[in-house]
């Protein structure tokens, strides 16, 4: 993992399930620690967001994930010296799969419905405003896009 220095990029996945459950982790460490909020994690060297998003959700949860696109973005500046940066996307799970908790970084990871998460006091902020929003306009990935031969890209997408 490189360098991250004092601009973060990370990325979170909403993976809802075909009954409506959301899967949440409960972190072992952070300032979220002991609460429930979505899987995420840090872009690496290497990887687009919607790469990264996909590798943290089966890294945390064991759950392999398709993304439906950009819902949107957190940003806040930490102790006024950190960039911190979370793209937020909306991920559909493949069928038929056993959630398998990365114990060392989780305590637990699980499906809870809506009305469990609005209700639990364990619950993150940015959960309980993404409950409570009727809908999203999520931006698909446009592919297959060439800026140019000049930029040298390995991978280039568009959530636009």
């Amino acid at each position: 993992m490189g360098k991250r220095e004092n601009v973060w990029l990370g990325v979170a996945g909403v993976v809802i399930a075909n009954d409506g459950r959301w899967l949440v982790v409960k972190k072992r460490y952070g300032g979220l620690k002991g609460s429930w909020s979505l899987p995420a994690g840090f872009v690496d060297e290497g990887e687009t967001v919607d790469e990264a998003v996909i590798r943290e959700v089966r890294e945390e949860t064991g759950v392999e994930c398709t993304v439906k696109g950009l819902i949107g973005v957190r940003t806040g500046v930490i102790r006024e010296s950190i960039s911190d940066n979370m793209l937020v996307f909306l991920l559909e799970p493949l069928p038929a799969q056993q959630i398998t908790t990365q114990e060392n970084e989780l305590y637990e990871a699980r499906y809870m419905s809506p009305e469990e998460l609005k209700t639990d006091s364990k619950t993150s902020m940015l959960l309980h405003y993404l409950l409570d929003q009727p809908a999203w306009n999520a931006v698909s990935c446009q592919d297959g896009k060439n800026p140019g031969d000049q930029f040298h890209y390995t991978a280039y997408k568009l959530f636009l």
